[in-house]
């Protein structure tokens, strides 16, 4: 994929097109969305300036990171007519799917290395099919 990732820290929001190559990419919005798509991050950017995300708010156990997109994806649904996610929820229903997922790849793939076996990427035309 490529796109720009926000985050925030001690240091305030960052926005970043590179060094998040080993993240999870969670998606947040269904395909046929196209017009909540097409707004997103026009809505990311005036989100990520708003005084909330100063640096100085920055607190790492309750406004942190996580805080940061948890409110964004509220702040969506809000614009929706949709109900708040609880942090709970928003882990329970976004994060964890994905990383059990990427936690049973990596034991795999770890597994693999350890033993006598060859791991091969398929070429392009393969891949296609």
């Amino acid at each position: 994929f490529a796109g720009v990732v926000y985050n925030y820290d001690q240091e305030g929001v960052h926005r970043a097109g590179s060094g998040w190559e080993q993240c999870i990419s969670i998606p947040l919005v269904q395909p046929d969305m196209w017009e909540l798509l097409q707004h997103w991050d026009n809505l990311l950017e005036e989100f990520s300036v708003e005084e909330a995300w100063l640096p100085h708010r920055y607190e790492e156990q309750q406004h942190n990171c996580f805080t940061f997109a948890l409110a964004f994806v509220n702040r969506v649904r809000q614009g929706r007519g949709r109900e708040p996610l609880s942090k709970a929820q928003f882990t329970e229903s976004f994060l964890l799917p994905h990383t059990r997922e990427a936690s049973r790849y990596l034991t795999l793939h770890q597994q693999l290395a350890h033993r006598d076996v060859y791991i091969v990427p398929l070429a392009e035309q393969e891949q296609d099919s």
